[in-house]
C-alpha cells in the first residue's frame, strides 16, 4: 500500500551512520518541513550572520530510509510541491564567500518581504518567487560526517533552480536504504547563486520516492517538465566575461552587471550583488573558440517593474 508521511526531524550533515528518522517503502510520499538556513525571522541582522555556524550552516530534514534501496540503484525523487511557509526570506553575503569574495569585505543582510508572487529587493525592484529545495541528497558511502556545503555525486547542495514541482531527480544510491535528506529552501535564485545565497527561506516540500534498480549512473540527473527559460517578455540586461578561464569569466560578467545596476538603475553595490544572485542567470555562451571562452549574465528587465503583483 502506498503511504503518505510527514517529517520534521533535522540534522546538519550527511552521514551513513545516522539513524533514519523515517522508514518508507518504494512509492511512498513524504511531506518535509524544512527550516531556513537563516531561521531568524523578520528581525534578521548582521550579528545573526556573524554568529552563523559556518561548519554546519544548513538545517536539513531527514534522513529517510527507503526499504529495498541498494548501492548501484538510483533513487527517483518526484518533486510534487514546494510551498513557502514564512512571509519573508533572507539574502546575505559575507567576506571570503561567494563568486566575488575579493570584492566585498563587509557582512550584508537583507530581509526580503513577499508581496503576492514577488519578493521585494528594494522599492521598484522585485523578483518572481519560484520556491525550490537547494539540498536534496543521499548519504555517501565514505564513513563520517560530510559537509552540506558542496554538491556531490550523490546530490546534496545542488542549488539548481529547475528542481521545482514537476521535476524528477535521480540520485545514485551508495548505501543500503539510501538515507535521503533535504532542505535549504530558496524562494528565488539565479543560475549561479553568485553572492553565496539565494532568497533563503523555510518551505514545506512534498516528494515521492521510487527505486530504479541498477540505474545509479555517476552523478545526479533530472527530467524537467516545465520550460527552463524564465517567462520574460520585456528583454534582458546582458553582460559578458571573456577569457580562458570560465570562473574568471563569470566574475567578469557579474562585476560588469553590478556596475550597470549601480550606474544606470541606482542600486547600491550590495543591492546589485544580491539581485544578481537572486535573479540573474550565468550561462556558458561559448567554450569552443580557443583560446577564449564567453560567459554571459542575463538579468530579466522585468525585475524593475513597479506595479503591484
Amino acid at each position: 500500500m502506498i503511504m503518505q508521511h510527514s517529517l520534521a526531524a533535522t540534522h546538519r550533515s550527511f552521514d551513513r551512520a545516522l539513524a533514519p528518522a523515517l522508514t518508507i517503502d518504494d512509492g511512498d510520499t513524504v511531506e518535509f518541513d524544512c527550516p531556513s538556513i537563516f531561521d531568524w525571522g523578520p528581525g534578521a541582522s548582521i550579528e545573526d550572520l556573524k554568529n552563523l555556524d559556518l561548519a554546519h550552516p544548513h538545517i536539513i530534514t531527514g534522513p529517510v530510509l527507503i526499504r529495498g534501496a541498494r548501492p548501484g540503484d538510483a533513487l527517483a525523487v518526484d518533486i510534487l510541491d514546494v510551498r513557502l511557509t514564512t512571509p519573508q526570506g533572507v539574502v546575505a553575503f559575507m567576506p571570503g564567500f561567494g563568486l566575488l569574495a575579493d570584492d566585498f569585505d563587509e557582512f550584508y543582510v537583507h530581509v526580503v518581504r513577499y508581496a503576492g508572487k514577488f519578493g521585494e529587493i528594494r522599492d521598484g525592484v522585485r523578483v518572481p518567487l519560484e520556491p525550490f529545495l537547494g539540498i536534496m541528497g543521499v548519504a555517501p558511502a565514505a564513513p563520517g560526517e560530510h559537509s552540506t556545503i558542496p554538491p556531490r555525486a550523490v546530490g546534496g547542495n545542488l542549488d539548481n533552480r529547475h528542481l521545482r514541482p514537476g521535476t524528477r531527480l535521480l540520485l545514485p544510491v551508495e548505501v543500503p536504504g539510501a538515507l535521503f535528506s533535504c532542505g535549504d529552501g530558496h524562494a528565488a535564485q539565479g543560475d549561479g547563486e553568485v553572492c553565496g545565497t539565494a532568497i533563503e527561506t523555510s518551505v514545506s516540500a512534498k516528494l515521492r520516492f521510487s527505486l530504479v534498480p541498477g540505474g545509479a549512473g555517476t552523478a545526479p540527473r533530472a527530467q524537467v517538465s516545465a520550460p527552463v527559460e524564465r517567462p520574460v517578455d520585456c528583454g534582458h540586461l546582458v553582460t559578458m566575461g571573456v577569457g580562458n578561464d570560465l570562473y574568471e569569466g563569470s566574475r567578469q560578467a557579474v562585476r560588469s552587471l553590478i556596475e550597470l545596476l549601480v550606474s544606470e538603475h541606482g542600486l547600491t553595490r550590495q543591492e546589485a550583488y544580491v539581485l544578481s544572485s537572486c535573479a540573474a542567470d550565468l550561462r556558458v555562451s561559448e567554450i569552443v573558440n580557443v583560446p577564449n571562452w564567453l560567459v554571459s549574465a542575463y538579468l530579466p528587465l522585468s525585475v524593475f517593474e513597479s506595479e503591484e503583483a
